[in-house]
């Protein structure tokens, strides 16, 4: 649901300009450093039960290892000069005033830098900003011109050590006289960002065809109006005009509504915060002219992107630019270290280091200063009910979100806040729209939540007051109007499987936080004077994924059983290169023996893409799907919870295919030994009888077999003992059908497979295997899911309810969390441990969203560089009841059951349960996040 900056552009820069884009990860003996015991997955790494004992890369982080790419110095890296240089920048906190220079003469000749580096200069050095106007128009301020926004960089200081680098940057920091300003000038923001309509009319009932819906027919986009969107004119003509017609009837319906109708409305408002990554921006770069490459060590969640754009910087200036080496270690982001601007300012940084590498890395004033933020959101909602039966007939909700200087990803989140605001409920009629707005704020980008936090969280808040006001049991109310398995979604898609609301309300109605409640808070307020009691209840389901999604994956085993595993995934902080292994495990009954993560060199897998999924059109496709190397998409960043489900999805179908094509006939083989058929023949073994666990390989009561016996005898007839495969979701997978050598026809969840074949292959086998040892294997026919698929907006949800107990001191306004249980669907957990972790992570920063953090968006912002964690105030342990928190996680309804992509749903619910348990409280609403102690003492003068 995220539409990706386009890369084609960026691929054509590259290839016309003849760089090479080579991207590493820290593997190798890094890793070995990095995972310490064992370096690699072991035999003391797994439980009996084949779970692991702890994180791949949990040893390194505990003991302080060099795990994350701010550790890393030049001397750090391999062939890389010793000598570290340093660079900090200069920034604009004035975006109403001439930028008229920089006065550096507060630094003495001592401390003056040994390169400055202006707008001027990289004009004069032809180096312009890329991505079409995603990341804004220019990187520095030019001399006489305002800045874009509040924080705009105006200069970077480059510093050959870091004696003077570091006393340069303590001098000048807060010193409003280095940078120069001129005459007012009236802030002109660029072009705002985009608008999206959202307008669904259903059949009469949920089965019925949609008599409007965006994916049967169109999503709506508009216009501007000044800082108002404007849509096109309703009528009968285009699709999109009907969408308006159809937006239209819902509207005259809500103002004609009787009196057996409650028709509720309010505005909501969600503040901008920062996702306070304790890794902040940073970045190493050495451009080493002599032979034409650009050595990168970067932070970020989307290293392709970083690498295509800086060879796309280069590729037209001075630099005689032939290759981009990119490294990029751990990191943790939140979304905000995906397609952000600052690896490029590093690249900058790299390119006037006069041959040494540089390294530019934000400290936290400069973090909250420039870092990519959560959107704020004001939404204008209408929920009409009928009073009698609780039914919900309509909803609408017009939303803006503020994005700030630059596009980034503004508009997606808006229209994701958007297509998420149904949260868990049946809608038979819908009407939502957002609009992505400029202005001079720290841009804005995809932060975790991406949108959905803001919508569903005043979604949850205003269906708690309905209930109120029509005297019903607020989950109740919920279950009156649960959205249930097989009903369409908001744009008129039915979603993935099964969905478990129902149940979860079920759970939730049950609990004692929530049937005791009312006795509680008698006794509570009684026996606590001054204090009050209240418990709220939030339920959301969160889309996962962005509807162009894809991954590389490949398995092999040698002939002693040794398997070898690769991933293009890469860690961020949830744990991915540890479920990655244990579902290889899950499979062929044995984690890998070796791992490679973040792996990008193919050669095995030569793919073409336009790589624009998002925009092509049917037509296109089709002639594209025509070349059986063509892909619409070759990898996805690390984001929209996109690891355990979509990612894992690679791993899975690469592991399946090596049993299918390998462990299975391998093991056939040996059972069929002997006499009259072996001990196979008597008995009727089918394929979906195989299992593999513990090292064994067993079949309808068949004699177990060791897989290094397996693996052994797949090598001896020459059968296939290597998969590769490349996968492809646009909200359903893509098929394709292959034509593999002595084998039938098959068709597979996949669009792209390579494959390796054992060491008895046949001569004639051997010559397919050309590329590094594999064979591509051009599909015969691909199944891609139609472009249009594209409007459903989401298909996949994880489900999450959060019930909070609190207290609130009348006299201070303070909120005391006092416990909270959440109840949650994730489908399958590959490593439970994981999962708690990320629940218990996520209601940390809910928590903070609905109590505690909150930046100003304008002048007394982030962006006057004064801001940091003395000012910005973060939940810590006493707040977010550490002892007294609990979970339920619904099992799985079969072993077969996917996991699904929980990352952010976790941190959502208890947003709107907090609110709801301070009005519970204290009889006060609150549309307004968060609500302060200062707003709870003004709400009760």
């Amino acid at each position: 649901m995220r539409p990706n900056v386009s890369r084609r552009t960026f691929i054509k820069g590259s290839v016309a300009a003849g760089i090479a884009i080579k991207v590493s990860f820290l593997s190798a003996p890094a890793q070995a450093a990095l995972v310490q015991t064992p370096p690699l997955p072991g035999p003391d790494w797994l439980k009996a039960d084949g779970k692991p004992k702890y994180r791949l890369d949990a040893i390194a982080k505990v003991t302080g290892g060099k795990t994350f790419a701010r550790d890393y110095r030049a001397r750090d890296l391999e062939n890389w000069p010793k000598q570290q240089a340093h660079a900090f920048m200069l920034h604009a906190t004035k975006a109403d005033r001439i930028f008229e220079g920089i006065d550096l003469s507060l630094l003495g000749d001592d401390l003056k830098p040994d390169r400055v580096v202006l707008h001027e200069d990289l004009v004069a050095d032809d180096i312009t900003i890329p991505g079409e106007g995603f990341y804004g128009d220019v990187f520095f301020v030019p001399k006489g011109q305002t800045a874009r926004l509040l924080g705009q960089p105006v200069a970077l200081l480059v510093y050959h050590d870091f004696a003077r680098y570091d006393a340069a940057k303590r001098l000048i920091r807060f010193d409003d006289t280095v940078v120069r300003y001129g005459g007012k000038a009236p802030y002109s923001h660029p072009a705002h960002y985009g608008a999206a309509r959202y307008v669904r009319i259903d059949g009469g009932t949920p089965d019925a065809d949609d008599r409007y819906s965006p994916l049967k027919d169109a999503v709506i986009y508009g216009g501007f109006a000044g800082d108002e969107p404007a849509w096109p004119a309703a009528g009968e003509g285009n699709a999109m005009a009907r969408g308006m017609a159809a937006a239209a009837q819902i509207e005259k319906e809500i103002s004609d509504a009787s009196n057996d109708l409650l028709v509720f409305k309010h505005k909501y408002f969600s503040q901008s915060v920062d996702a306070s990554a304790m890794e902040a921006d940073n970045g190493n770069v050495w451009y080493d002219a002599s032979t034409g490459v650009l050595h990168i060590m970067m932070a970020t969640q989307s290293p392709y992107e970083v690498a295509e754009v800086s060879a796309s910087l280069v590729s037209k200036s001075k630099f005689h630019l032939k290759e981009v080496d990119l490294k990029v270690g751990y990191t943790v982001g939140y979304g905000t270290k995906d397609h952000s601007i600052f690896p490029f300012f590093c690249v900058l940084a790299g390119l006037y280091g006069n041959g040494r590498p540089v390294r530019l890395a934000n400290d936290r004033y400069e973090q909250f200063q420039m870092g990519l933020k959560r959107h704020a959101f004001w939404m204008d909602n209408t929920l009409v009910v009928d009073r009698q039966t609780g039914q919900f007939r309509a909803m609408t909700g017009h939303f803006k979100n503020d994005g700030g200087g630059r596009p980034n990803f503004s508009f997606s989140v808006g229209f994701v806040g958007a297509t998420a605001a149904q949260s868990i409920y049946y809608l038979p009629k819908s009407d939502f729209s957002a609009a992505a707005i400029a202005s001079r704020a720290v841009d804005a980008g995809s932060t975790r939540g991406y949108g959905t936090l803001q919508s569903m969280s005043a979604t949850e808040m205003m269906v708690d007051e309905v209930a109120e006001i029509l005297k019903m049991d607020a989950i109740d109310l919920r279950l009156k109007n649960v959205f249930k398995s097989g009903m369409k979604n908001t744009q008129g898609a039915i979603p993935a499987g099964a969905l478990r609301n129902e149940e979860i309300l079920l759970k939730a109605r049950d609990h004692p936080l929530w049937t005791n409640r009312a006795g509680k808070k008698a006794a509570f307020d009684a026996a606590n004077p001054g204090k009050r009691y209240g418990v709220g209840y939030g339920h959301v389901q969160k889309d996962y994924g962005t509807g162009a999604e894809s991954a590389l994956a490949a398995l092999e085993f040698d002939a002693s059983g040794r398997i070898r595993f690769a991933h293009v995934a890469h860690e961020i902080g949830t744990g991915t290169t540890t479920s990655q292994a244990i579902m290889v495990g899950d499979i062929l009954g044995r984690v890998p023996d070796e791992t490679e993560f973040g792996k990008v060199r193919w050669p095995q897998m030569p793919l073409e893409t336009s790589d624009e999924p998002y925009t092509m059109s049917q037509e296109d496709e089709d002639k594209h799907s025509k070349n059986p190397r063509w892909t619409p998409s070759f990898t996805s960043p690390m984001s929209a919870t996109n690891s355990v489900y979509y990612l894992g999805h690679a791993t899975r179908q690469a592991a399946h295919a090596l049993v299918d094509l390998a462990i299975w006939p391998a093991a056939k083989s040996l059972w069929s030994r002997g006499i009259g058929g072996g001990s196979m023949t008597p008995y009727a073994v089918r394929r979906e009888d195989i299992r593999l666990e513990n090292g064994e390989v067993n079949a309808g009561g068949l004699p177990p077999l060791r897989f290094e016996a397996v693996a052994a005898e797949a090598h001896r007839l020459g059968l296939v003992t290597g998969v590769t495969v490349h996968t492809f979701n646009r909200w359903q997978w893509t098929e394709a059908e292959f034509d593999i050598p002595n084998a039938e026809r098959v068709r597979l969840p996949v669009d792209a497979l390579a494959l390796k074949y054992g060491d008895g292959a046949s001569a004639e086998t051997r010559t397919l295997m050309t590329l590094d040892g594999w064979q591509f294997v051009d599909r015969a026919a691909v199944h891609y899911p139609p472009t249009q698929r594209n409007n459903a907006g989401v298909t996949y949800y994880a489900p999450m309810a959060t019930l909070a107990e609190i207290s609130v001191d009348t006299a201070t306004g303070e909120v005391t969390l006092l416990s909270h249980h959440s109840i949650m669907e994730c489908g399958t957990q590959v490593v439970p441990e994981l999962v708690s972790g990320q629940i218990q992570g996520g209601i940390a920063m809910g928590i903070g969203h609905a109590l505690k953090e909150y930046l100003p968006l304008y002048e007394d912002g982030p962006g006057d560089g004064t801001w940091n964690w003395n000012r910005y105030e973060l939940p810590r342990s006493k707040d977010v009841a550490v002892w007294t928190q609990t979970v339920e996680i619904l099992a799985p309804l079969s072993e077969t059951d996917p996991p699904k992509g929980i990352a952010e749903v976790v941190m959502i619910a208890v947003v709107p349960a907090l609110a709801n348990a301070v009005s519970h409280a204290i009889g006060k609403r609150f549309y307004d996040l968060p609500i302060t102690p200062e707003k709870i003492r003004g709400a009760l003068a």
